[in-house]
């Protein structure tokens, strides 16, 4: 009975500490310190939500840029990967369709990061060699030369971070979004367009 209020006080203790006081400082002290990732880096447009820099989405018209595969249709209340190994049939199957697909619009063979899926199924971001593999496409949907859509995806490659970890990549959603801007498309809405409609 000696030891119960110690350690009935060491629990309530931690609790409000580590359970309370810590999540609600970070929580305030991240929205302080970098208010914009803290709010999920939304993108406005036209005052609509048109996505997160953060979150991948499906882009299937030829004159934007395709993101990853998703394993979850970019659903980000469900992010997770297929959780198939290399040896899966099943992966290997999807892999080598989204593989030939690709060779079919294109006439190259694709990165890698664009037939396979994330883990999160989420990823905003593409290598700059998946980026440029797409620019014949693009360039011919909007009626320009592929030398200008590489150009302008060579602009919008992000470096290491601090300079040092991780790998060059595009974001996708913002690629997109300065495309329509760049070239603009007079038959087809902007991203976030359609939302004007509801």
């Amino acid at each position: 009975m000696t030891l119960f209020r110690p350690a009935a006080t060491v629990i309530v203790v931690m609790t409000v500490l580590f359970g309370f006081a810590y999540p609600l400082g970070m929580t305030a002290l991240s929205g302080a310190l970098f208010p914009r990732e803290a709010k999920g880096s939304l993108i406005v447009r036209d005052g609509r939500i048109v996505g997160s820099a953060l979150i991948g989405q499906m882009f299937e018209a030829p004159h934007y840029l395709m993101g990853r595969p998703s394993a979850v249709a970019y659903d980000a209340a469900n992010s997770s990967g297929s959780n198939l190994g290399p040896t899966n049939a099943r992966l290997i199957g999807a892999v080598r369709d989204r593989a030939s697909a690709f060779v079919a619009a294109h006439g190259v063979k694709p990165p890698v990061d664009l037939v396979t899926a994330s883990a999160s199924g989420l990823d905003p971001h593409i290598s700059p060699d998946a980026a440029f593999a797409q620019a014949a496409r693009i360039a011919e949907a909007r009626g320009v030369s592929p030398a200008q859509i590489r150009a302008f995806l060579r602009e919008r490659v992000e470096g290491r971070a601090l300079g040092l970890f991780g790998e060059p990549v595009v974001n996708v959603l913002l690629a997109n979004l300065a495309l329509d801007a760049a070239f603009p498309l007079p038959d087809e809405p902007a991203i976030g367009a359609q939302a004007s409609d509801g």
